[in-house]
């Protein structure tokens, strides 16, 4: 069957993609092997989120009597949490269905894709062809070579969001965006979780005292790090997932009753027959593109988690649309100078954009530098939320803001604003002489432009 266009993979970038072509006139042939809606809709940002906020309310609740509210009894009932998750995920998943199978150009094809050739695929025994091909397969969890580790019941993003019963002691495996989500979400549920990080800084690549405030925070809440540990063997003893790990301190063993094992992502490309179309990866199996997201074949594109770079579902959207705009509206889009916000879902969150100053460093810019605590934020001070910072990063040649990152309650949304003014090429000066509402959390950047200076 021959089509103006096939996508693998029905993610943030595929599915749109899809509903786009075919209002444009194309047929599409759209394949996906599992659930419609790629990681974002089944194991990431939907059930993700919104159980990370279900545990926002336990630690509100629990903690009622230091805003002078009182409380009883409080418990998450993890069960209830996980059945309201998969109701919002089975609710979002069915609409995508849906609007599939009413578009008369699209067609949904269920199973494995592999290249036979450039322009051919093989999905269930059916051949499909076209001159247009994107990969949208998205990643998965990278499980690391330890030993015993494969004889072991461990945990990963994905089957960690049904777990029904709370963990007594939930080690953790990673220091990343992943691991300090989920293991601040269990501490909040009512566990006990111990991170396990083979470096000496969470969030290796932010600045250290960003990370280090984070970490702080975190440990107000008894979650507990050891860093600088190589784990080098998993095993179960009478019940218990019993980690053997070498760090400073020399070699230990650390006992807790789950292990979630969040080290990493590695891309789904393995099953796709790429060697067939004369695609080329990385090392790691990612699939090789260019600025205008076209692999090394013509007629061959790559978007999302599949081509490496940062994970994140608004990269993988932005993807389909630079696509879009170069292959219908004529565009010559890029994603070389991309500028791409983000936010670890923490609390408190701890949200970026552009450079962080030791990057920033290490091209040679000379810098202008403004730091302030949230504490100085009359918003966060009323809201008696006051952990974390503001740090904006600017060259000083210019004026001109190289990056920011905003650790503070609600930080994702304050950092758009100065994304904005990144997006506009403007001076970090134009914020100085704004009003600002008070008191709003957004307040607290007028504290930080007004910190701003030269540094050596």
């Amino acid at each position: 069957m021959r089509y103006d266009a096939i996508i693998v993979g029905s993610g943030q970038a595929g599915t749109p993609f899809s509903y786009r072509l075919a209002d444009h006139g194309w047929t599409v042939a759209l394949v996906e092997k599992g659930n419609l809606g790629g990681t974002c809709i089944n194991t990431g940002c939907t059930p993700t989120k919104t159980m990370i906020h279900r545990a926002q309310v336990a630690h509100y609740a629990r903690n009622a009597a230091r805003w002078g509210v009182v409380a009883h009894d409080v418990i998450a009932d993890l069960p209830k949490i996980v059945a309201q998750k998969d109701f919002l995920v089975r609710g979002r998943r069915a609409r995508h269905e849906k609007q599939i199978a009413d578009h008369p150009k699209i067609r949904l094809y269920r199973g494995e894709a592999r290249f036979t050739g450039p322009r051919q695929l093989s999905v269930a025994g059916e051949v499909l062809e076209s001159d247009k091909i994107f990969i949208n397969t998205g990643a998965r969890p990278d499980i690391p070579r330890i030993s015993g580790l494969e004889d072991v019941d461990y945990l990963t993003n994905e089957t960690m969001l049904d777990l029904k019963t709370r963990p007594e002691h939930l080690l953790v495996l990673g220091g990343g965006y992943i691991g300090l989500e989920f293991g601040q979400m269990f501490v909040r549920f009512g566990s006990r979780v111990t991170v396990i990080h083979h470096t000496g800084q969470i969030l290796s690549r932010e600045d250290p005292e960003i990370a280090a405030e984070l970490q702080r925070a975190l440990e107000a809440e008894n979650m507990k790090f050891l860093l600088n540990a190589r784990t080098t063997r998993v095993e179960e003893k009478s019940g218990s997932v019993v980690l053997t790990v070498e760090g400073t301190g020399g070699r230990q063993t650390v006992a807790g009753s789950h292990l979630l094992v969040a080290t990493g992502r590695r891309p789904n490309t393995d099953g796709l027959g790429l060697e067939k179309a004369g695609v080329e990866t990385d090392r790691l199996g990612f699939v090789r593109v260019n600025g205008h997201l076209e692999t090394n074949v013509q007629g061959i594109w790559a978007l999302g988690d599949v081509k490496g770079g940062p994970a994140f579902t608004h990269i993988s959207y932005n993807d389909y649309q630079i696509i879009y705009a170069n292959l219908i509206e004529g565009m010559d889009l890029s994603t070389d100078h991309r500028l791409v916000p983000y936010c670890v879902f923490t609390d408190p969150q701890l949200a970026g954009v552009g450079m962080t100053e030791k990057e920033a460093r290490a091209k040679g810019y000379r810098l202008k530098v403004g730091k302030v605590p949230m504490a100085v934020v009359a918003r966060a001070f009323e809201r008696d939320e006051t952990a974390g910072l503001m740090k904006i990063v600017v060259d000083a040649s210019n004026d001109r803001v190289l990056g920011a990152t905003i650790l503070g309650v609600e930080g994702g949304e304050v950092v758009h604003t100065l994304y904005t003014l990144m997006l506009g090429n403007l001076p970090y000066t134009l914020l100085k002489g704004a009003v600002y509402i008070h008191p709003t959390l957004t307040e607290g950047l007028w504290f930080l432009m007004e910190d701003v200076r030269s540094i050596d």
